[in-house]
């Protein structure tokens, strides 16, 4: 970070008229103040100066791009086949992203000290790798771990919120991501239209998804569908059992 800073100017479009608090890196540029202060009224997003990594949904191509990441152990590598390092992907998706629309949010935040503050975010490269990688872990983690991952995902934003980077907590939980990270490796496609990020495939030699498995079709496949009835059965004994006795009670 500190030899990227040295050998790049990160100049901020500023002006009397656009004065709004800004803050930019590589990752992200966020606007705050002005007319953004009040959650009522809209970013001016097509208005000229105000957007400095892309353009807005309505202002970006008709026609979609598309762009395959490569992702080893969790980690993006490769952009459409060409290895790259992480600087260089972030620039890159940073550039496709901001010409279709991608990567803008508007929140208001709860800082801190107790306040809330409204925020707009430009981040196109961040929301691809994002989605991207959200999108490779549903075939290569399984139900409890994908589920489990996405509860501690909001704790582990806090934490970092917060500055409390360098706590226990914050390095147990680093700790749980790595391992779910060793089977998400593959490719993922995706389709950049007009700010969506959209799934256009997605492959990996840890793929859990089996189409024998999943097939909805009675072919004999890997799953008996007769199965269902008894699992049914069993599953919903509980909640069963407790309108029998709910039904008893009011009748007596």
């Amino acid at each position: 970070e500190i030899e990227y800073a040295e050998a790049h100017n990160i100049p901020l479009k500023i002006n009397r008229e656009t004065n709004y608090s800004k803050d930019k890196n590589v990752w992200h540029l966020s606007h705050e103040g002005l007319d953004l202060e009040d959650p009522a009224n809209e970013p001016q997003y097509n208005k000229n100066g105000f957007l400095e990594l892309g353009v807005s949904p309505e202002n970006a191509p008709d026609k979609p791009t598309y762009v395959t990441i490569h992702f080893e152990k969790g980690v993006p590598t490769a952009i459409d086949g060409k290895k790259m390092k992480a600087l260089e992907i972030v620039e890159t998706l940073n550039k496709l992203g901001g010409e279709n629309g991608i990567g803008l949010l508007d929140i208001v935040e709860n800082r801190l000290v107790g306040m809330k503050s409204r925020g707009v975010y430009e981040t196109p490269g961040g929301e691809i790798l994002y989605k991207s990688h959200e999108m490779l872990e549903t075939i290569t983690l399984d139900k409890e771990t994908q589920h489990y991952k996405k509860l501690i995902a909001q704790k582990y934003g806090e934490l970092v919120y917060n500055g409390q980077w360098f706590t226990p907590l914050r390095e147990a939980l680093a700790a749980f991501v790595d391992e779910t990270q060793k089977t998400v490796t593959g490719d993922v496609k995706v389709k950049l239209y007009k700010g969506n990020v959209i799934n256009a495939g997605i492959t990996s030699p840890y793929t859990l998804y089996d189409e024998n498995v999943a097939s909805f079709g009675d072919d004999g496949g890997a799953y008996n569908q007769k199965d269902a009835a008894g699992f049914i059965n069993l599953f919903g004994l509980s909640t069963k059992v407790k309108a029998l006795l709910d039904q008893k009670r009011d009748i007596d």
